[in-house]
């Protein structure tokens, strides 16, 4: 089974907001209700509330005095976040999240339907109190709607996630077709290299820089209003909507690159980037945080595997920009000022960039070459060959004809 997920623009009633206000309120409380009472019940007992442990205190609070307002939420949105809940702390416990923390009104806000919600043209119908709310669906829902999940942003806009369950698998991932590789930067966002000598380069749009001005400027009007007063409110919406814009144009430019991208490959290539370490450095910490390589590597492995094609992460020690691509000869220092340099051995002039890309792609085919799966690039196999011991004791592929091998 397949489960896809599409983000679709609400417009609800003055009436429904506050509806689904009170749901907001109530999912938030009850989150924060059922893991204080995990953790008090973990420092007393040493063992934690399960998901039926948690649910039984649901009856007793909507009929206790001061609570009672609890039976008026839709009483499947509770239950949906007691398994939430339960499911952060699975993860917790995996290690695959940090631990769970209290909700705040001043965040964002969101309540999820498992069930009876359905779609028409226009609307979408939600069970209990809310009805139907008018969406813009902008493409067909495939198979059946499983959850829904509603949010409110900062900047006021309401928003539906539904995933829905479709029948069948994705096609079997394969490694017959175009090979590309990808080296991410922040002066060109990408720089890719198909093997034949072609070389693209993908302009960094900056997406935070080009509304800076207009960021600073509302912030500047925000500091000045009185805490608590409903001008501060509006202006706190105005700011969440540049906030909003920077990230709407990232995402479009992310979806439309990673798109293109693998219409035309069978094979991506991309470096495995320690992005967390790299934003620690405070003259680039801001313009690797806007340019948004993780989120456009999650893009190009979803894809390409709805695809059946396949994304290739090599080691991040990987020296593709101090490689020659030529002779496969490493220089010991390649500072980042410098963008084009000369082998020592061979006299190929590089551009820093391309030939990465170039070195990136080669070390793909061979890891791919090296897990027993079959590559066609330019024609035909490609066979390693001698030269420099990478650092996962492999020689990269070299893909031109008429190369010398260096000696090291």
């Amino acid at each position: 089974m397949l489960h896809k997920a599409i983000k679709v623009r609400l417009y609800p009633t003055l009436e429904q907001q506050q509806l689904l206000a009170q749901h907001f309120g109530c999912a938030r409380w009850w989150w924060n209700y059922a893991l204080n009472k995990s953790i008090e019940t973990y420092k007393e007992t040493g063992k934690s509330l399960g998901q039926s442990a948690l649910n039984a205190f649901l009856p007793l609070l909507k009929k206790t005095e001061g609570t009672e307002w609890l039976s008026e939420c839709y009483s499947q949105v509770l239950q949906a976040t007691t398994l939430n809940l339960t499911t952060a702390y699975k993860n917790f416990f995996a290690g695959r999240a940090r631990f769970p923390r209290f909700k705040s009104r001043h965040e964002k806000q969101s309540v999820q339907y498992p069930q009876n919600v359905r779609t028409s043209t226009g609307l979408v119908h939600f069970p209990g109190k809310v009805g139907k709310i008018k969406a813009k669906l902008h493409r067909e829902i495939e198979g059946a709607i499983k959850t829904v999940t509603v949010s409110l942003e900062p900047s006021g806009k309401y928003f539906a996630s539904i995933l829905s369950e479709v029948e069948g698998d994705n096609p079997k991932s394969s490694t017959e077709g175009k090979v590309i590789g990808i080296d991410l930067g922040l002066t060109h966002f990408a720089i890719t290299s198909n093997g034949t000598g072609k070389i693209s380069k993908y302009d960094n749009p900056r997406h935070f820089a080009k509304h800076e001005k207009n960021l600073k400027r509302k912030q500047q009007k925000l500091a000045k209003k009185q805490k608590g007063s409903k001008t501060r409110n509006k202006y706190k919406r105005l700011v969440a909507r540049v906030y909003g814009r920077v990230s709407n144009s990232r995402q479009d430019f992310l979806h439309k690159l990673s798109r293109k991208i693998v219409n035309e490959n069978q094979v991506v290539v991309v470096e495995n980037l320690h992005v967390k370490g790299m934003v620690r450095d405070r003259n680039l910490a801001k313009a690797i945080s806007d340019a948004g390589w993780g989120t456009f590597t999650n893009l190009l492995a979803y894809k390409l595997e709805r695809k059946g094609g396949k994304l290739v992460e090599i080691d991040r020690w990987f020296p593709s920009s101090k490689l020659c691509s030529n002779c496969y000869y490493q220089v010991d220092k390649l500072p980042l000022d410098i963008r084009e340099w000369t082998c020592p051995n061979c006299g190929t002039h590089h551009d820093r960039d391309s030939n990465a890309a170039t070195n990136i792609r080669a070390e793909g085919i061979r890891i791919i070459k090296t897990d027993g799966i079959a590559v066609s690039a330019n024609g035909g196999e490609v066979r390693p060959m001698k030269g420099r011991k990478s650092v996962l004791r492999h020689s990269p592929v070299m893909l031109e004809a008429h190369t010398i091998i260096a000696s090291i």
